[in-house]
């Protein structure tokens, strides 16, 4: 083992109609008041690409990455451990495919967070600040595409989520521009096709360029590149294949596995492929408050082969690391396995275990991050950490770093108020 150290909601989504009407650029959000040159050090910028595994509801550190052994059994749980490729390590009984690349992974077991409740917790991790009823803080993703906006000549938008939105995901006070664009398809069914990708069989080409034209001549705000950008990515070729899964062999979609999180995570490879700066690929359903096996392990009463959760995980995200690693953009690529939260120690009467900020692991890969390391650790039950506690400022620090995003830049408001990328969080140094 190489291991180191022992309020509100708002719905920030972004719609189609919404990208395609304004696409990109606001001059407020490019006002940036400090912080534009490069920090010094190797680990600046190496993540190209970035591809957040969204694990949506509060996966339990005790049934992924930070199982325990030799502990009571309502403690441990019901799925057991697994050895990895890091000697002394274990995971999950259930992520046996993921335990094999463990040396390929980065794995935090002493994150923590205040924040118990879905909502709140979602923005404080995916920010890096506390929500706030004043400021709609910006995703850590938003800011990754924030940073590409000047010279992204690509048509394909620069951050892309599937399939659902969830809270916390948002832009915040970066505007629509910065927003994901979300799928809002299931890339698991036979029927999948990105709405607003698709010509209306009752409009040419020609006659799209001919409404282009005097829409431009209509509405001045319409004639930024952001405007320019949405007609270019109906109409690109490059945009089209990037969503088409039919280019794959059935043999890749099965490696993967064939429902929505598996063909989620393989169209995710083909968008970083044509250099999407960040994809978001979730995953629901981790909210196990009762008789946690069915969800997590069998997927439904009476299986006889494991489908749930983590066995869905376990087969795409290992696939999605072969494949990126194979294909060499694994170095370049940013791959972040996490949630809102983790379980509590205990498994209650129910069979299942509720919030718990206090400790949770999060695994990354890839992005020239350091492979085959187990950063902090949490107890003997998994209740609290106790070396290096880690909180989601100090990962999304750390992250932006590593997507070429200075932490210490300041960004103006739509009211002019500068905000700091990043206020609170402290890097973690070995992990840069």
């Amino acid at each position: 083992m190489r291991g180191v150290g022992s309020l509100k909601r708002y719905n920030t989504f972004s719609t189609r109609r919404s990208f395609l009407r304004i696409g990109a650029l606001t001059p407020w959000c490019m006002a940036r008041v400090g912080g534009l040159g490069a920090p010094e050090g190797a680990s600046f910028g190496t993540a190209k690409s970035c591809i957040l595994l969204w694990l949506d509801g509060g996966p339990s550190h005790l049934e992924t990455f930070d199982p325990k052994i030799d502990v009571p059994r309502e403690v441990q749980g019901p799925l057991g451990t697994t050895p990895t490729s890091i000697p002394g390590v274990h995971f999950s009984g259930e992520l046996g495919r993921c335990a094999k690349l463990a040396d390929q992974m980065t794995i935090i077991r002493s994150m923590t967070s205040p924040l118990g409740e879905h909502g709140l917790a979602n923005q404080y991790a995916l920010s890096g600040y506390l929500p706030s009823p004043n400021v709609q803080y910006p995703s850590f993703g938003s800011l990754a595409s924030h940073q590409r906006a000047l010279d992204w000549k690509n048509p394909l938008p620069r951050s892309i989520g599937i399939p659902e939105p969830r809270i916390g995901h948002g832009a915040g006070f970066l505007g629509v521009g910065d927003e994901p664009f979300w799928v809002h398809s299931d890339p698991g069914s036979p029927s999948f096709q990105v709405r607003d990708l698709e010509i209306h069989p009752s409009l040419d080409p020609s006659r799209l360029e001919r409404r282009r034209e005097m829409l431009g001549r209509l509405q001045d705000t319409q004639k930024g590149p952001g405007f320019q950008g949405a007609f270019e990515w109906i109409l690109s070729p490059q945009a089209k294949r990037a969503f088409d899964l039919q280019q794959e062999s059935d043999a890749t979609k099965e490696r993967y596995g064939l429902r929505s999180f598996g063909q989620s995570c393989l169209l995710a490879r083909r968008l970083v492929e044509q250099r999407v700066p960040f994809v978001t690929v979730v995953q629901p359903g981790w909210d196990t408050h009762e008789n946690m096996v069915v969800p997590l392990r069998d997927g439904f009463a009476g299986a006889k082969v494991g489908v749930g959760l983590i066995p869905t995980f376990d087969q795409a995200a290992s696939a999605l690391i072969e494949d990126l690693l194979q294909r060499g953009l694994l170095d370049e690529t940013l791959v972040i396995a996490m949630g809102e939260f983790g379980r509590t120690p205990k498994v209650n009467t129910r069979g299942g275990r509720d919030h718990w900020p206090r400790v949770y692991s999060v695994m990354l890969c890839g992005g020239g991050l350091p492979r085959g390391v187990v950063y902090g650790s949490s107890d003997r039950i998994g209740e609290s950490p106790i070396d290096h506690p880690t909180t989601p400022s100090d990962l999304v620090h750390t992250l932006l770093v590593r997507l070429g995003v200075r932490p210490d830049q300041t960004l103006l408001t739509p009211e002019g108020r500068p905000i700091r990328v990043n206020q609170h969080g402290r890097p973690i140094d070995a992990l840069l």
